[in-house]
């Protein structure tokens, strides 16, 4: 896969409910691959810090925005050139699709959502892909699709200006901390 943007855009965002699976869901898409995240919803600013954050320590230059409004950005990405995933249960199974998402050159926005998805994304959505059609979370749906379209590569991706590194080790902590 020729590398294009990948991006996640999480739909309404709730400060007092999501807080944590945000946070995780932004975390997981950074570790797995993704340039960068959007988020709709109510403004947080505590979860753009965390992730600031974790970049200065762990490296990456993985980008979080506000979008204020959800619809207007996702018509914007397709208007740009870029195609819609939208990870939902209810969607073509990833193993019959992954392969012709993978094969596409355009960028890609990654829809994620934890409160109920409003009918119009599935109708803008170029794929609308199910990882299973169980319920789980967003965050294991995300992290399995990132998995699979990068083929496991993200594995052992470095991440550039990482202050903080993990040595692999069979037993214990290797941890490799550099001064700034």
């Amino acid at each position: 896969m020729n590398k294009q943007k990948v991006y996640v855009f999480k739909l309404k965002h709730r400060l007092n409910r999501d807080k944590r699976a945000s946070t995780h869901l932004l975390l997981a898409a950074r570790a797995f691959g993704a340039d960068g995240a959007l988020y709709s919803g109510q403004r947080d600013e505590k979860i753009e810090e965390s992730i600031k954050k974790v970049n200065e320590a762990w490296g990456d230059s993985f980008e979080v925005e506000y979008a204020r409004h959800w619809r207007r950005s996702i018509e914007q990405w397709k208007k740009q050139g870029g195609e819609v995933i939208h990870l939902t249960m209810y969607g073509l199974p990833i193993k019959d699709v992954i392969e012709l998402v993978r094969e596409s050159q355009k960028d890609k926005l990654i829809v994620v959502g934890g409160a109920k998805v409003p009918g119009i994304v599935y109708e803008l959505a170029d794929w609308n892909v199910s990882v299973t059609s169980q319920p789980h979370s967003e965050i294991s749906a995300l992290s399995v699709f990132l998995h699979e379209l990068y083929e496991g590569t993200e594995l052992s991706r470095t991440f550039e200006g990482a202050r903080i590194r993990i040595i692999p080790h069979a037993r214990g902590k290797k941890v490799v901390k550099k001064e700034i």
